[in-house]
């Protein structure tokens, strides 16, 4: 539910005449150069434009390198295609992030957060089914965060083109938050049914409309 309220309200922003957001004046920094009275000079950045770019560095770098070691790692077919794609798409990203950042005088991080260098560690422990749950479901959760973090520079950042970027970036993110959902759903669902198929005889379910017999 929350997914497609995300996707509508980003057509209505697409959609309004200004762009609602871009290069918003209500959360100008102080001492930002002005094109025009109320409206921020090309590249002039403030707080929410600067964090926005070191967190989604970071987010980006390790989906690039978590993508990697998946792409190794991974025992389904539908998880190793999931982890390439999230190569591409965030390599890309990534690249248009460092541009814009270096346009701005913006200086990104150049390696992933000590909570996911954590996660990397424990993901390089695991392996076939294990690896594939957990790396999914991080990606879950990954994507949710970084859905929110591109809604906040939208509504919040006052750097143009890093709003525009964010605003391009963000139907990717949703599609890729889909993608990861229907993959932790796929993989836990064939666990659970794997679990029950193996299950002795005495303790399987009964079948519906089955009266036990009594000795």
């Amino acid at each position: 539910m929350r997914l497609l309220a995300t996707t509508a309200a980003l057509m209505v922003l697409l959609a309004s005449p200004a762009m609602a957001q871009i290069g918003n004046p209500a959360f100008m920094a102080a001492g930002t150069k002005e094109s025009a009275p109320g409206v921020p000079a090309p590249r002039q950045t403030n707080n929410t434009d600067v964090l926005f770019s070191g967190l989604a560095a970071m987010g980006g770098i390790a989906e690039v390198e978590f993508g990697r070691l998946a792409g190794q790692n991974a025992a389904s077919d539908g998880v190793k295609a999931f982890a390439r794609r999230m190569v591409e798409d965030h390599t890309a990203a990534n690249d248009k992030l460092k541009e814009l950042a270096k346009a701005a005088g913006i200086e990104l991080p150049a390696q992933m957060d000590e909570e996911h260098q954590k996660l990397r560690a424990e993901l390089e422990q695991m392996s076939g089914d294990a690896f594939d749950v957990a790396y999914m479901r991080g990606q879950v959760t990954d994507h949710q965060k970084t859905t929110q973090l591109l809604e906040w520079e939208i509504g919040s950042g006052q750097y143009a083109d890093l709003q525009r970027f964010a605003a391009g970036t963000l139907p990717k993110v949703l599609d890729h938050l889909r993608m990861a959902q229907d993959l932790v759903a796929e993989l836990t669902g064939a666990a659970s049914r794997m679990l029950v198929a193996t299950r002795p005889a005495e303790d399987q379910p009964p079948a519906p409309g089955h009266k036990p017999t009594k000795d």
